[in-house]
């Protein structure tokens, strides 16, 4: 059985003055996770640091322009096709204003401990409890 080759991917958690950070939702126009929760982001196209990347998703999906802060984690899954490498990054927002992308159909600033109520992304909703217990503790 031949290996599914890797792709990555990245996502900002952006993080407002309040301690909040920003929320989207799938809408109908993509095929996985309709209606779930994320951090902006996506793919990085083939040899693009992942840095312009999520600068590039964060400003097509929200608007947004974003200067990276620290580094949230990483973490790996499975989709059908590839297997993807997930580098989700600290971002604050200096610029633009805040206009959803189709991909998305609201959005939402929510403190981290709101997030075990919402309907997070399936595959990376562990990972995104864990970071928002670790940052609900530091304040």
């Amino acid at each position: 059985m031949p290996q599914k080759p890797l792709g990555l991917a990245v996502k900002a958690v952006i993080v407002d003055d309040a301690g909040r950070s920003l929320l989207i939702r799938r809408s109908r126009a993509n095929r996985n996770f309709v209606g779930q929760w994320e951090w902006p982001g996506g793919k990085s196209d083939p040899g693009e640091a992942f840095d312009v990347a999520l600068k590039r998703e964060v400003l097509e999906e929200s608007g947004l322009q974003v200067e990276i802060t620290g580094v949230a984690g990483a973490l790996g899954y499975e989709m059908p096709a590839v297997h993807v490498v997930l580098l989700c990054l600290e971002a604050r927002v200096f610029g633009g204003n805040l206009r959803l992308s189709e991909e998305h159909d609201e959005f939402a600033w929510v403190p981290f401990g709101e997030y075990p109520r919402m309907a997070l992304v399936d595959n990376i909703r562990a990972f995104m409890l864990e970071y928002a217990a670790r940052e609900g503790t530091k304040k």
